[in-house]
């Protein structure tokens, strides 16, 4: 079987050139279809596995075309008005966004979602759909020919709505607000995605996310997370402050990636002999072994595929020094 798998890339290739990174992957996805064929598994598993590759190929698909925009993923009720004042600041912040040259990426249905979309503009907007019997399409500020999907399963969902973002945020919103926002924290916290900014954003009288924090701190207090954690996101009450909280992370800080079992942070600006000094006095945990290193444009350091909350205190560092 392993020399058929073998023909067809080749053949592939023949057809159309491919990287040997991409054939690496096309031999892992053909090998795994020769195994799943090789036993029993339950036609609808291999509906639910073929659907949800089918989901993801598509999001891959519409997001290509865009992958040199900065995008921000905005979440929020499907229920708030066109009349609440919390609909007109996130069609302020997604104008906001367009002129920062960035793309709003939503959920591409009513409520925050439209006033995203409304904001950021169809050709600033990429929408994401679920297909539920209770909810509508698309909203009008959608371009659904050329930037939309609409998915079947939440979960590739939530892959396409966060794979390609750089920030995300979140308006007051209900279970699908909260499932969201709770996968953003568990995907930074665990390094299952780039560090990015987290924005919680409300009107300046509301209290939302002050009551949400109210429960994050019982979370402290029953020792179920570490007060530290919560350094992940802010809470902002203007437009002007997100945008502001959004740059500021992006201020010197450019990348992030695990290269054995040394972290490598690129960098717009280096640190100073007295800078890089300072931090190895402050994170003494990135600094067990070789300890932290310039190389090129990147700072290198210690770092054992854990402590993201560090690493994410150690960027608001980086990007607080003075050049």
């Amino acid at each position: 079987m392993s020399e058929l798998v073998e023909a067809f890339l080749r053949a592939l290739n023949e057809e159309s050139t491919q990287s040997p990174e991409r054939l690496d992957e096309l031999r892992n996805l053909v090998d795994r279809i020769v195994e799943l064929a090789k036993y029993d598994a339950d036609v609808a598993d291999l509906r639910t596995a073929s659907t949800a590759l089918n989901e993801l190929l598509e999001a891959s698909a519409l997001f290509a075309p865009w992958r040199d925009r900065a995008k921000v993923t905005v979440f929020g009720s499907a229920r708030t008005k066109p009349d609440d004042a919390l609909y007109e600041l996130a069609r302020q912040f997604g104008a906001a966004t367009a002129e920062q040259g960035w793309m709003v990426v939503s959920g591409a249905g009513p409520g925050i979602m439209e006033a995203s979309s409304k904001g950021s503009g169809r050709a600033n907007t990429l929408g994401v759909n679920i297909e539920l019997p209770f909810e509508q399409g698309a909203n009008q500020f959608i371009d659904v020919d050329d930037m939309h999907v609409a998915m079947k399963f939440f979960f590739t969902r939530k892959v396409a709505l966060t794979r390609a973002s750089h920030a995300f945020v979140a308006f007051p919103g209900g279970v699908g607000t909260m499932d969201e926002i709770f996968e953003i924290l568990t995907l930074v916290h665990t390094g299952k995605t780039t560090p990015a900014p987290i924005i919680l954003i409300d009107t300046p009288d509301g209290d939302f996310w002050k009551r949400w924090f109210d429960f994050m701190e019982v979370l402290v207090r029953d020792a179920y997370i570490e007060a530290a954690d919560l350094c992940l996101v802010t809470t902002h009450t203007s437009v002007e402050s997100a945008i502001d909280a959004i740059k500021h992370f992006y201020r010197n800080y450019r990348s992030f990636e695990v290269v054995g079992e040394r972290a490598r942070v690129g960098l717009l600006h280096l640190p100073s002999t007295s800078q890089l000094r300072a931090l190895r006095e402050a994170f003494p945990i990135f600094a067990t072994h070789d300890g932290f290193v310039i190389d090129d444009d990147a700072l290198t350091f210690d770092f054992d595929g854990r402590n993201y909350v560090t690493l994410r205190q150690l960027i608001d560092v980086v990007n607080s020094w003075e050049f």
